[in-house]
């Protein structure tokens, strides 16, 4: 079967190590020994960078690494109007970190394209580079802006009706992808937490806390993406990446994915699914019995946490496991890392040229399966 457009047989979630120049300008700028402007143009430096090496390691879907963010979804959701940042800036749990909260103190909108400069910028990159490659444009699930304060972190007076702030939150994104497929993207990730934490009984112990129904939740939030992404056209295709926490190579929640894989694989209209399987964490892969025909899986089935190269022989035989459950086998995956390599500007704990390393055997097991054009 062939491949959503913009996504290959060797992929990644997006994030990569962020270079000395990028932390010291960002670190100048917060010490007011410098400005966004300056920042701006270091940042430009170092995307040119990266999408060159991503090139040069075997990858044909190209990020900018994130470089221009500190947290995958803060810096994103901060430019829709009505969201306001709160909480703790770096809480650090056994296994994981709880990033700052975002509160909605106010009605949502979308004043202005958020990552429109963004992608054009890189696009021009990679035509620079010869093209052969697709500009991936990764920005945070709405269901970042729900799950975790809930209805608390919703203003009553805003919006005293949940379902208004889901129709409202739904037309913002809307006008982003409009905006993103008008510049000439056509191919966007949605990175979302929620859904995985949906999978951990500590998670789920805490939602049901906060009086959320967790026998419809799930559900609320396959519409509200649905809704999000309805009016795209045709030719946009959209991945989707759940996340167990990702900082300093850390985790933050656990449990397989089968709570949610009938919604997830079923009822949510995504092309594809970057999902987390590195460790036991992520369960078995059962869950893909529900995989549609027309659909694909990324399987991150690599590490990112870890400095050390995989086991090459060991993800041989998992992509064998899950080919065996997966309707169309083969056909229907992919391989990647289970997540970026900084979802948070400190990163995971390694060098680059550890993390090189394990892209391009990534991407020599992924030509061994399927051959050399990860296109097809």
């Amino acid at each position: 079967m062939p491949l959503p457009y913009g996504v290959y047989r060797a992929d990644h979630v997006g994030s990569f190590l962020r270079p000395k120049s990028v932390l010291d300008a960002r670190e100048a700028v917060a010490n007011e020994k410098s400005n966004l402007e300056e920042l701006r143009k270091v940042e430009d430096k170092a995307v040119t960078g990266v999408a060159s090496s991503e090139i040069a390691n075997g990858l044909r879907s190209i990020t900018d690494g994130e470089y221009r963010r500190a947290y995958f979804h803060l810096d994103f959701l901060q430019h829709l109007s009505g969201i306001e940042i709160t909480g703790q800036t770096g809480l650090i749990r056994p296994h994981g970190f709880s990033p700052p909260v975002l509160a909605v103190t106010g009605k949502l909108g979308h004043p202005k394209p958020i990552q429109v400069d963004d992608f054009k910028f890189l696009e021009q990159t990679i035509k620079d580079n010869g093209g052969a490659a697709t500009t991936k444009v990764c920005i945070p699930s709405p269901t970042m802006v729900h799950f975790r304060g809930g209805r608390a972190s919703i203003d009553i007076q805003a919006y005293p009706d949940l379902d208004e702030f889901f129709e409202d939150l739904a037309r913002v994104y809307q006008e982003e992808l409009a905006s993103l497929y008008e510049a000439g993207c056509r191919f966007v990730q949605l990175d979302d937490t929620n859904l995985a934490y949906l999978c951990d009984p500590d998670m789920r112990k805490q939602a049901e806390e906060r009086k959320e129904d967790l026998s419809t939740l799930p559900r609320k939030y396959a519409e509200l993406i649905n809704a999000a992404i309805s009016k795209r056209p045709a030719d946009m295709k959209i991945g989707i990446h759940l996340c167990r926490g990702n900082y300093r190579s850390k985790w933050f929640a656990s449990g397989g994915y089968e709570p949610v894989a009938e919604v997830l694989f079923k009822e949510l209209n995504v092309d594809a699914y970057f999902l987390e399987y590195d460790d036991a964490r992520s369960g078995d892969f059962k869950p893909l019995r529900h995989l549609p025909a027309h659909k694909v899986v990324v399987l991150g089935l690599m590490s990112s946490k870890k400095n050390g190269l995989d086991d090459k022989k060991e993800i041989l035989e998992r992509l064998k496991q899950a080919a065996e459950i997966a309707p169309k086998g083969l056909e229907q995956l992919c391989l990647s890392h289970q997540c970026g390599f900084s979802s948070t500007v400190e990163g995971n704990e390694l060098t680059e040229e550890e993390q090189w390393a394990k892209v391009r055997l990534e991407v020599e097991i992924a030509k061994e399966v399927w051959g050399d054009d990860l296109s097809k």
